[in-house]
């Protein structure tokens, strides 16, 4: 099997700080690889040392077959960039952005024009190539960046937060052609918020204090990683029904969905009956229970809140040990 990218024991430390703590894994060659995980977590900081922009304090990484810290710049030649502000050149034209990026990445004179007329085309910007950027809609400048991002054909595509700000429509319409791209054997390496994208990828790496804690695909996610059985409750107040719940010791996690409550317990078949009735004892009524199956906003709301409370017990212990 060959690896796009071979990650082992990347760390980034900053003096006392540590951005990314001893990161380790693979994504292979034309797959969708998503890396998730809230602000802070160490999403970008990763992504600039897979593209040769920040070198490791520890730690190896190969993109492409290269390593990024011995052949940074042969790094660069195989992968294209694009971030949530897309990084187009406002006073300039659709073309002219293309033929910008075109000459950065040395594209060959004999076969870009072609390839820029190819581009507007996948961007459906055709009619509008001497439209200044500035003057298109989100969702247009997202296609354009895009085509900006992969004039070279690079082997592998990082992504950073690129669907931000524009609307759903755009979105889906931005995903489509990354599957195109995927569909060509572009290895695509993307970060998101958006859970739903994150059902598209064939990988899902999760980021959360500098450290990778859940790796697989989104179904391996969803049947390994959530502890225990989830149940949905219908129940008002929703408020009264969280705090009843909390209370309950077999309860090992409790979150609002919009009006309703996603519940973790270790059996469902033994919960249920007991939760019922706890939740009328305080006042509260009770209009729906059923066991389902946990998606991915589950699955990772679970992951993180272990994750802080195993910090948290950390913390504590530190502080009980330490001499008074």
């Amino acid at each position: 099997m060959t690896y796009a990218v071979e990650v082992s024991g990347l760390t980034k430390a900053f003096g006392d700080f540590t951005a990314v703590d001893g990161l380790s894994f693979r994504v292979q060659e034309g797959e969708i690889f998503g890396f998730l995980g809230p602000n802070g977590s160490g999403k970008t900081t990763t992504i600039r040392m897979l593209c040769g922009i920040m070198a490791p304090t520890r730690g190896r990484a190969k993109v492409a077959g290269y390593d990024v810290v011995k052949e940074p710049e042969k790094v660069k030649e195989q992968l294209g960039y694009m971030s949530q502000r897309f990084s187009l050149y406002s006073d300039l034209t659709v073309r002219e952005n293309l033929e910008f990026y075109a000459d950065i990445y040395q594209v060959p004179m004999s076969g870009r024009p072609q390839r820029v007329a190819d581009l507007i085309a996948m961007a459906n910007l055709t009619g509008r190539e001497n439209e200044l950027a500035a003057n298109l809609s989100g969702g247009l400048k997202q296609r354009l960046a895009l085509g900006c991002a992969i004039v070279h054909r690079p082997a592998i595509l990082f992504l950073d937060e690129p669907t931000g700000g524009v609307d759903p429509a755009s979105r889906r319409n931005f995903w489509d052609m990354i599957y195109g791209l995927a569909g060509e054997g572009i290895t695509v390496f993307v970060t998101t918020h958006y859970l739903d994208e994150a059902e598209h990828c064939n990988t899902l790496g999760l980021m959360h204090n500098a450290r990778l804690i859940a790796l697989g695909t989104p179904d391996e996610l969803k049947a390994n990683y959530l502890a225990g059985d989830l149940l949905e409750v219908d129940a008002s107040p929703a408020m009264g029904a969280l705090e009843a719940l909390s209370r309950l010791p077999f309860v090992k996690d409790t979150a609002l969905y919009g009006l309703l409550l996603h519940v973790v317990v270790d059996s469902a078949d033994q919960a249920l009956p007991v939760i019922e009735e706890a939740l009328r004892s305080s006042g509260v009524a009770v209009k729906h229970i059923a066991p389902i199956s946990p998606s991915l906003e589950d699955v990772f709301v679970s992951l993180i809140d272990a994750q802080d409370r195993a910090q948290v017990r950390q913390g504590l212990r530190v502080l009980e040990s330490e001499p008074r």
